[in-house]
């Protein structure tokens, strides 16, 4: 039995795509037979696919931005930014792999060569998340693909006609369509590529909730690679500093940009008590001046809505569920329509809520937390299961230097927001935001596994011990 899927257009309610969930079976039967030829191209060949693939996403640019801003609601501007990423991706992915899986041989004259090369796992299954339907799932697909993989992408069910879009801009540059695959579905789809036993690699983004399911899945097959880019709980502490309106602008980005549904947005603000009446008068004045509207509104919004009206929901629930729990308002989270996902972006101070929880409020919700001195703050940055992202703001290098011991956390930034992770650096975090398996510039190092080899042209060989005389 099929099971239709349908996706509508946040800001607007409006249907943009429908289609039927995919047979998991058939699409990993395509891809075992695409595999052979695929790993067996030249690498010279393989990049070839993917400089082509850049140059169809480019080509076809704004249709794609347009589709990414409908989709997910995120404003055009931010949008044509996530396009020129997926483009990016490419040569920095060629040059990750050449740094990261290169191949290299000691010559001996008598005991021949040591030779270290790179083979592909075989066919990966990339799941996509909905905050960035073509970046994000296009930063483990093309380092798959220049690595000799095959591709079975299952995008979010919230955002399949990104998915679609960004799979056919492949096929339009001449990847055989079984090298890479969009399959669609919801959470029972991708359970079975994950368990399926022909399936080598799980390439995952997502909530914390889902990738420890998967982990768990598979702690009985150790074969199976697996990467996991999950959220983040992330801390932005406040030190000293004469720059008050930097700062503002500087946590503002990192709490509000993409509606704070980013994995590395800001979720806590944590200020030292000689700085709390000056940066949060400041936050709230510049938050209160942000545009929040439809992706296509004049003047541009610096922010949209949220992916869906249960998303808006559950962070509404959740704004006051910490206000009973002793939290006090700075900014009320407002929604203007209910029919609709957009949410006001909110402050709140949480310092009087004891057992504050360690979740990851996924939407435009700010925790500001008082203490008292700099080890406090950073006591309370790490009291987090998860390790995503954390900036210092203000302070100086002794002080950052101390912050970036201390902090637990795969990015520490220095005055510099918490989002904005650079692809030519390696991206991932540790406790519940990834299993040490860093995305962006490694991601070479799970798309290829190193094998070494002992080598002479001719045998060569002699046991000098242990043998009897004839």
């Amino acid at each position: 039995m099929t099971t239709e899927l349908v996706s509508t257009e946040p800001a607007t309610g409006k249907e943009i795509w429908r289609g039927q969930a995919g047979n998991v079976d058939e699409t990993i039967e395509r891809a075992r037979k695409a595999l052979r030829q695929w790993s067996r191209e030249p690498l010279g060949r393989r990049i070839e696919f993917v400089r082509r693939f850049a140059n169809e996403v480019r080509k076809h640019g704004d249709a794609f931005a347009e589709l990414i801003a409908r989709e997910t609601g995120k404003p055009l501007w931010e949008a044509r930014t996530e396009v020129e990423a997926v483009i990016g991706k490419v040569e920095i992915s060629i040059t990750a792999y050449a740094e990261r899986t290169g191949q290299k041989k000691l010559n001996s004259a008598l005991q021949g060569t040591a030779a270290l090369r790179h083979k592909p796992h075989g066919v990966m299954a990339v799941l996509g998340p909905y905050n960035f339907p073509a970046h994000l799932p296009n930063g483990h697909i093309v380092p798959a693909l220049i690595a000799g993989n095959v591709v079975i992408f299952k995008p979010s069910e919230k955002t399949p006609a990104v998915g679609e879009f960004l799979t056919r801009c492949f096929h339009e540059a001449k990847v055989p369509e079984g090298v890479v695959q969009c399959i669609h579905g919801g959470a029972e789809v991708g359970q079975a590529l994950v368990e399926h036993w022909m399936v080598d690699g799980v390439l995952f983004t997502g909530s914390a909730r889902a990738g420890i399911a998967i982990n768990r899945k598979l702690a009985a097959d150790p074969g199976k690679i697996v990467a996991l880019e999950m959220g983040g709980n992330n801390p932005i502490v406040m030190l000293d500093t004469p720059k008050i309106e930097d700062a503002a602008a500087t946590i503002v980005q990192s709490a509000f940009t993409t509606a704070g549904q980013r994995c590395t947005a800001a979720r806590r603000l944590i200020v030292v008590d000689s700085m709390f009446d000056k940066i949060v008068p400041a936050v709230k004045a510049l938050t209160e001046k942000l545009i929040v509207d439809e992706p296509f509104a004049e003047p541009q919004p610096f922010m949209g809505c949220v992916i869906d009206n249960s998303t808006a929901d559950l962070l509404s629930e959740s704004f006051v569920a910490l206000m009973s729990r002793g939290g006090t308002p700075i900014m009320h989270m407002k929604r203007r329509d209910e029919s609709l996902p957009f949410l006001s972006p909110a402050i709140l101070d949480a310092t009087e809520i004891h057992d504050r929880p360690d979740i990851e409020l996924f939407g435009p919700l700010l925790q500001v937390i008082r203490v008292p001195d700099f080890d406090a703050a950073i006591y309370e940055a790490n009291n987090t299961r998860y390790g995503l992202s954390a900036s210092l703001i203000g302070g100086k290098p002794a002080d950052f230097e101390h912050f970036w011991t201390e902090i637990r956390a795969g990015i520490v930034n220095w005055n510099r927001p918490t989002n904005g992770a650079s692809s030519s650096a390696p991206f991932g975090g540790v406790g519940l935001s990834g299993n040490h398996r860093p995305a962006a510039f490694y991601a070479a190092d799970y798309c290829a596994y190193p094998v070494a080899s002992n080598e002479m042209e001719q045998p060569r060989a002699s046991i000098g011990v242990g043998i009897r005389e004839s």
